[in-house]
């Protein structure tokens, strides 16, 4: 019997799964230790809101060093330019309250939405900004003039807290995000080579592949966006410079594999069907499974040479159309796993290597050229703007004088979630902090509290609680969580020099930001009931367009598209593995299309008058396909028409002496699911 099967008290190793590790201990009692010395600090400069110093430590806080210098760089700048913003604007419009609500919240939503359109880490620059300047201009409408000695005391506080979280950060036990990404290229490798040999062994048998298999597609697309982050945080490591250059050539390989992948799998698939698989193309790819499901060595650059000589080799017999396209494919496949292992191992040394020379150099992207659904961000920010605005007609109208709490509350709670298909969830989660903080302020403020006379007591009787939710800021499913209970409590209990709590204050100050948070959850339920069922159809309907236009002949720059179309992959891939309906389409199609009709457009110049009419009869197809397939419900999918697969299978006649046009047509052919296989691929 296993040791697993023999435990006698399953319930309490389930629960012993979820506790603390050592790890998160250790990083929230050096988040707590740096929170506590902003404190201090502030409390030594006579700074008026010391507890925002302390708050301050645990927006930025993280266990990359990297990343809380970044985080805190964006911080320090959102801050400014709200602030900036609000000492502006707030002495010339007070007098207008009406003016002056819609400024800020034209502001909010204007700023909310450029942090849309980077979608790096640095988008926190244009987000903090947004609900900076309702934080700091509307506690001071009753005293304008002293906006701008509350915004640089305000100012003062966060980049203390800031400067304290990345000294300790870099004091005690510093986390490089190097290290880190080579654990997690280590594990993305892994999931890409589990679905290329579970794709290889399958279709080149006809043996069923694993659930594990099929599911690394969508893995590897998640993959290739979260890279982008750690590459943003590399930036702010020392001495990262060459690491970054390795992850943005990995991180290309990364997204290249995606279409090759599920191309070799169309070319097997059709191949095995035909019968057309001979036992040396399977000895070839059973050895090219081998090898990818073996460990890294030195020696993956001679075996990737001898495998490429091997296809090279088989293609010189002139095969079939159907598998000389498989054979290109699996050199692709070859050449990228070799750039991928020879990158991972310079990311194992920290430095790039200059007589590197890449395998694959056929297609490139920018991952800076992303793809941005406009509509549907201009909606989101415009109805964070337009509840801002109502929750500061509520504040004026009713007299509230804690009603500037429910508007900032309101705004922080709207931006933070706006980017989400279905913000509410966390929406929902964020009120329920506010309301346990509540309860937790209560019996910290008045039955705590009290008992600490000096600085170091204080320490003491906050320490339990605080280290315990900061043990939770690293779990991605506690986050939000772990993030609004420290910076909630930290403000609400009003931490300052001497004890001075007063409990109509605090319960009224509480409400506010219950309401606001209240109020933001419920008009997200009014307005945006559809979910991400209306993201997934934009994201499909962008697809399509952009096939039509390429295929139409109006996209000129291909760096330009392919880049957007991977990016576009990347976050349509896991709508469609969350999406419980039949698409018609696995997202990687439309990018092998997209591809192809971009390679069919740039070889149609130099094809001869007969094969250049019937590649441009191919083209002015395809638009024609995709264009219908706009017009269709997504759940209907739209198969190729007979005048496509005429007009393919004409140009493919007509195109023997251009072996590059000849793969795309192939490719095409795959792609758009032609159940037919001409009797050339026999």
């Amino acid at each position: 019997m296993s040791s697993a099967a023999a435990s006698p008290f399953p319930r309490l190793d389930r629960a012993l799964a979820h506790l603390p590790t050592a790890r998160e201990w250790l990083f929230s009692a050096r988040t707590f230790l740096a929170a506590m010395l902003a404190f201090w600090l502030a409390l030594a400069a006579g700074l008026p809101r010391p507890y925002w110093a302390f708050a301050a430590v645990y927006v930025v806080s993280h266990p990359l060093t990297g990343a809380t210098r970044s985080k805190g760089l964006y911080r320090v700048l959102g801050t400014l330019i709200g602030a900036s913003a609000a000492v502006l604007l707030l002495p010339l419009l007070v007098d207008m309250p009406v003016v002056f609500s819609a400024v800020v919240s034209i502001w909010t939503g204007t700023l909310l939405y450029l942090s849309f359109l980077d979608r790096l880490p640095s988008n926190y620059v244009y987000m903090l900004s947004a609900y900076t300047l309702p934080m700091i201009a509307l506690p001071m409408v009753q005293a304008p003039d002293q906006a701008f000695p509350f915004a640089v005391a305000r100012t003062e506080e966060i980049v203390l807290g800031i400067a304290c979280a990345g000294l300790v950060s870099a004091l005690l036990m510093p986390g490089r995000a190097a290290p880190v990404l080579e654990q997690r290229f280590a594990a993305w490798l892994d999931d890409a080579a589990r679905w290329a040999t579970g794709l290889l062994r399958s279709e080149a048998h006809g043996q069923p592949r694993d659930a594990k298999s099929l599911a690394g597609s969508h893995r590897l697309a998640a993959d290739v966006l979260a890279l982008d982050q750690f590459i943003s945080h590399l930036r702010h490591d020392a001495d990262s410079a060459e690491v970054v250059r390795i992850a943005r050539e990995l991180r290309m390989r990364l997204g290249l594999l995606l279409p090759t992948l599920s191309s070799l799998s169309a070319a097997m698939g059709a191949l095995r069907r035909a019968g057309a698989t001979t036992p040396a193309l399977a000895a070839a790819i059973d050895a090219i499974a081998d090898w990818i499901d073996a460990p890294a060595s030195d020696e993956d650059e001679a075996i990737a040479a001898r495998l490429l000589e091997r296809l090279q080799a088989a293609a010189e017999d002139h095969p079939p159309l159907l598998r000389r396209h498989a054979l290109r494919r699996l050199e692709g496949l070859v050449q990228l796993w070799s750039d991928c292992r020879a990158l991972q191992r310079m990311m194992a040394a920290g430095r790039f290597d200059p007589r590197w020379t890449p395998a694959y150099e056929r297609w490139s992207f920018t991952p800076e050229l992303r793809h941005h659904d406009h509509g549907m961000q201009l909606f989101s920010a415009a109805s964070v703007s337009a509840v801002t605005f109502i929750a500061c007609l509520v504040w004026i109208f009713s007299g509230w004088s804690d009603g500037a709490g429910a508007v900032i509350m309101c705004a922080v709670c709207s931006c933070f979630f706006a980017a989400q298909d279905e913000p509410a969830p966390a929406q929902r989660t964020f009120f329920h902090v506010n309301t346990v903080c509540l309860l937790l302020g209560l019996v910290l403020l008045f039955l705590v509290m009290p008992a600490a006379h000096e600085f170091e007591t204080l320490m003491l009787l906050l320490a339990p609680i605080f280290l315990f939710i900061g043990t939770l800021v690293t779990r991605p499913a506690f986050a939000v969580l772990a993030m609004g209970l420290t910076v909630t409590l930290a403000t609400g209990l009003g931490l300052t020099d001497a004890y001075s709590a007063d409990f109509s204050a605090f319960v009224n100050s509480s409400v506010a930001s219950i309401a606001g948070s209240l109020l933001a959850l419920v008009w997200t339920l009014l307005t945006r009931p559809f979910g991400a069922r209306l993201s997934l159809t934009r994201l499909l309907h962008a697809s399509w367009r952009d096939l039509a236009e390429t295929a139409a002949g109006r996209h000129g720059d291909e760096q330009v598209l392919s880049s957007r179309m991977i990016d576009r992959l990347g976050q349509l891939m896991p709508r469609l593995a969350a999406s419980s309906g039949a698409q018609g389409t696995d997202g990687l199609a439309e990018l092998r299309v997209g591809f192809s009709a971009m390679l069919l457009q740039r070889e149609r110049a130099g094809l001869a008058p007969e094969a250049a009419r019937r590649v441009q009869a191919v083209l002015d197809a395809l638009a024609l396909h995709y264009r219908r397939r706009r017009r269709l419900p997504l759940d209907q999918p739209l198969p190729a028409g007979p005048l496509l697969r005429r007009r393919i299978e004409a140009a493919i006649a007509a195109s023997a002496t251009a072996p590059d046009t000849l793969l795309a047509l192939a490719e095409l052919r795959l792609a758009l699911a032609t159940p037919e296989i001409s009797k050339n691929d026999r």
